[in-house]
């Protein structure tokens, strides 16, 4: 039996699809790949690479996706619609409709595993250079896998990004480049000035 539920977390969407339980190995939050993949190929990897194509289709964009747990690992998948509109709940049961038909295809989680599909919210991850791009001038928080000039953590104004980079501004008006394979995790902090930029009108019928 498949089960689920919607929620609705500071201004964003989701639906979650659990599925049956199965047996599944997990290593330190990590899932233990069947010994197909390449070794530099990560699940997540498999699964935006099963994904990404068909939220195009549908008209949507894939912002990230991760792979949580152990014993019954989550797959979050945050998504945007092309257009700039804004996702709804609907949106939410239509991805996760259409995307678990995909991944049960090819079935890259050799175990029980649930799914949860939601926008990207306001304050948003950082994960592609377009987001880096669009969200210029905006404040935003940075972590990092390894110590950038004596530090992992960094709090400034996105100055954008290209293909390699990605840049901010300090507090002390020093800029920061940090490669973005060096990034663990990016996202935009809350403020008044996000919430007006990110404001859109309602989609027409």
């Amino acid at each position: 039996m498949v089960t689920a539920r919607y929620f609705t977390v500071k201004s964003f969407s989701a639906f979650v699809r659990r599925w049956p339980s199965r047996a599944a190995s997990f290593l330190f939050g990590r899932p233990v790949l069947d010994g197909n993949e390449a070794t530099n190929t990560t699940l997540e990897d498999k699964l935006a690479a099963i994904i990404a194509p068909r939220l195009e289709l549908m008209g949507f964009e894939l912002v990230r996706v991760a792979v949580l747990g152990r014993e019954r690992p989550t797959v979050q998948i945050m998504a945007d619609r092309a257009d700039g509109s804004q996702i709804s709940v609907d949106d939410c049961q239509q991805i996760s409709h259409d995307v678990s038909a995909a991944i049960d295809v090819d079935d890259p989680i050799p175990g029980a595993w649930t799914l949860e599909v939601s926008s990207a919210g306001i304050d948003r991850p950082l994960t592609r250079v377009k987001d880096w791009n669009r969200f210029a001038g905006h404040l935003a928080r940075v972590e990092t896998y390894f110590p950038q000039n004596g530090r992992k953590r960094f709090s400034g104004i996105v100055l954008g990004a290209d293909e390699s980079a990605a840049r901010i501004r300090l507090d002390d008006g020093s800029e920061v480049v940090i490669r973005l394979p060096d990034i663990r995790r990016a996202k935009l902090v809350l403020t008044d000035a996000l919430i007006e930029a990110t404001a859109s009108p309602p989609r027409a019928n």
